[in-house]
């Protein structure tokens, strides 16, 4: 194995130290957090942008979150009063540094959310704290938006005041052991059922507002690639459609959702279903809340027969593996097609660049 930077390899062991970043949403840790968490995430001005936004964005965040968190207050009560994600991710952070260190790297994982703790400036006096000498910044996002990663990023950019080298993971939906990962957990659903080869299976991830998509920004058509790897590589028989979830506001996002397309199943005389959260690593109210329970309340309503949801990822073997192979493509191989790969330093999140990313 060449050397790359000390890293790999039983011959080139370095006292160099490894910090891996993983980015995630974050989450209300308590039912008194969910308007401030709310609150937070419609003050990002890749979220929220429009003429004068500098002006009027904290006002409208302030209305958003008031309103929005009376409205999904039930949705994080139904799951314990709390969000699960910051557990899920530290799990996973803790797993791949076991992993790395396994692999004789002197790693350091560390976990930075966008609008809760631990917030990026709280991992970022982690990563100083630990004497790190180089840094991979991982969303754990696996397909690119400005939304989610780019919104990471840019938050990243802006805190962070070190001179510490840095490469950044921009996608990895065609990683095959992430695509692994995936199957397992779809294998794991359909055979729940009588048999595996009956139910539908429906793909849902987090939707965005169609303007983001017009502005160039790549995700859709990564979703819809993510769909037609894992379909082709777990190689069902089984029928599947792709939908989108968590809309908010009046303005138009993706479609078709997820609670229109059950209601247009049902119409189709289809009585059992397998839900795929597809743009998730890990679960959350996404999934717990709004597909666990509110959909499968409404497939029960619709005469479902049968109603089945895919677990996230989490810190499943297979996954961490994939989180592995990812940090070690970075170190060794920037360019390779699985991930996309940049280094830091060039603007993040801007139209253009967001369709930069997505690109072969």
């Amino acid at each position: 194995m060449p050397r790359i930077r000390g890293f790999w390899g039983k011959m080139t062991r370095s006292t160099r130290r490894l910090g891996v970043v993983l980015f995630q949403l974050g989450g209300p840790d308590s039912l008194e957090a969910i308007e401030p968490f709310l609150y937070n995430l419609f003050c990002d001005p890749d979220i929220i942008d429009f003429p004068f936004a500098r002006i009027g964005r904290k006002p409208l965040a302030k209305v958003i979150s008031a309103t929005r968190a009376r409205q999904v207050r039930h949705h994080y009560a139904t799951i314990g009063g709390f969000s699960p994600i910051r557990r899920h991710t530290e799990r996973q952070a803790q797993a791949l540094e076991a992993e790395l260190r396994n692999q004789g790297v002197d790693a350091r994982c560390f976990v930075a959310m966008r609008y809760w703790h631990p917030f990026t400036s709280e991992a970022i006096a982690q990563v100083e704290q630990a004497g790190c000498e180089e840094l991979v910044l991982l969303p754990m996002y696996p397909q690119y938006s400005s939304t989610t990663t780019g919104s990471s990023l840019n938050e990243w950019r802006r805190q962070f005041r070190g001179d510490i080298p840095a490469q950044r993971v921009e996608t990895f939906y065609r990683n095959t052991t992430y695509l692994d990962a995936v199957i397992e957990k779809v294998n794991d659903a359909i055979w729940r059922f009588p048999r595996p080869d009956s139910p539908l299976i429906i793909f849902s991830a987090h939707g965005v507002p169609v303007s983001v998509i017009e502005k160039g920004d790549p995700y859709q058509r990564q979703i819809e690639e993510t769909v037609a790897l894992v379909m082709a590589r777990g190689r069902w028989g089984n029928r599947h459609r792709l939908c989108y979830q968590s809309k908010v506001g009046a303005s138009k996002w993706l479609q078709p959702s997820l609670h229109h397309t059950l209601q247009q199943l049902s119409t189709e005389q289809v009585r059992e279903v397998c839900i795929v959260p597809i743009a998730f690593v890990s679960d959350h109210v996404e999934t717990l809340a709004e597909i666990d329970h509110e959909a499968r309340e409404l497939a029960a309503q619709l005469g479902f027969a049968q109603f089945e949801m895919s677990a996230g990822l989490n810190d499943s073997p297979t996954f961490i593996r994939a989180l592995v192979e990812i940090v070690r493509q970075v170190a060794m191989e920037p360019c390779h097609t699985a991930i996309q790969v940049r280094k830091v330093g060039r603007p993040f999140a801007t139209p253009e660049y967001a369709a930069a990313a997505g690109m072969d």
